[in-house]
């Protein structure tokens, strides 16, 4: 099925399937004006120049029945993420606070949880709870695509069990870095990230994988094949190392160090290319290949990947050893009896 983007009232890009023109006309989220552009079009143009039938015949004419109390458009019956409210807390290792309303749930990996007020019930669950009516199979199913990204089987769920009062649940980032608030409602409902940046969610978030295409992108990129995909319209927190830097890009090209992309819209295409010469290559230091990224859309980066940071520790634990505090150093290691 062929994939269309297209500028919504906002001017933001968003990217969906050909068989979902129809219904986004007719509910007025696409009408004649609207920049439609797909792959092999040189330039993004209006959608009744580029499929005109979209608007002939009455196709588009008929109103969209009223919603359902509590649901927003563009959003499946049953799909709708709580709303949560939130206070990232810290510097260098930051803590998000949820605040819940009675009933209202926040979903986490496991093991991030830092503190959490009475009236707070937790439970592990194989699944986000995104599906109501998925049966033990689909649960398996989910818990062995998370399994394949080195994430625990389980996603444990926050529920505030009280009738009365706000009550919070704070999650903790597991290394210095910064926590990055995702409104997923402003990025069209998904955003793709590295494999392990998932913090918490909204309950209703899908938290799934998604494979990437490319296999050069597969082979040599610091995320591979597999991705993190978060879909729904509430808040996602996902964590990165170090410093964070946001680039929308509006048609331009970004290239950056493999390991240094946090997340990304699904707007964009990201691939692999060679860094440079052969030369460059192997003594630049800089890494055999650079991610790309093209088209319109948000990039998130961060200053200091955790796999660098870990590498930095290990080399200096393997140069001073012991003898860190040593005239001697690395000699003394090796007069050690021990």
């Amino acid at each position: 099925m062929q994939k269309w983007h297209y500028a919504d009232q906002q001017n933001r890009p968003k990217q969906i399937l050909e068989e979902e023109l129809v219904p986004l006309v007719n509910s007025g989220e696409i009408d004649p004006g609207t920049k439609l552009w797909t792959e092999g079009m040189a330039n993004w143009l209006p959608a009744a120049e580029v499929m005109p039938q979209l608007f002939q015949g009455g196709v588009g004419s008929v109103p969209p029945p009223p919603l359902p109390s509590g649901l927003s458009a563009g959003h499946p019956i049953g799909q709708q993420c709580h709303e949560i409210d939130y206070e990232i807390l810290g510097g260098d290792m930051q803590i998000v606070e949820i605040e819940l309303d009675p009933r209202e749930t926040v979903i986490a990996e496991a093991g991030a949880m830092n503190y959490l007020e009475e009236e707070i019930n937790f439970e592990a669950k194989m699944g986000d709870g995104s599906e109501a009516n998925q049966g033990m199979m689909g649960k398996l199913l989910s818990a062995g695509k998370r399994a394949v990204t080195g994430e625990s089987l389980f996603i444990t769920h926050f529920t505030h069990t009280g009738s009365t009062g706000k009550r919070r649940v704070a999650f903790a980032a597991p290394y210095p870095g910064k926590i990055i608030p995702i409104n997923m409602a402003e990025f069209g409902g998904e955003i793709l990230c590295q494999k392990d940046a998932f913090l918490c969610a909204a309950y209703g978030t899908k938290v799934s994988i998604a494979f990437n295409k490319k296999i050069g992108a597969g082979f040599f990129g610091g995320e591979g094949f597999i991705l993190q995909k978060l879909t729904g319209d509430g808040m996602a927190f996902i964590h990165a190392g170090g410093h964070v830097i946001k680039k929308e890009l509006k048609g331009e090209t970004l290239r950056l160090d493999t390991g240094c992309l946090v997340g990304f819209s699904p707007s964009i295409d990201y691939n692999i290319e060679r860094a440079g010469s052969l030369k460059s290559m192997f003594f630049g230091g800089e890494g055999l290949f650079l991610a790309t990224l093209r088209g319109h859309g948000t990039v998130y980066i961060q200053s200091l990947p955790f796999s660098r940071m870990a590498d930095r520790i290990l080399a200096a634990r393997g140069a001073s050893g012991k003898g860190e505090g040593s005239v001697l150093g690395g000699l003394g290691n090796l007069l050690d009896g021990d």
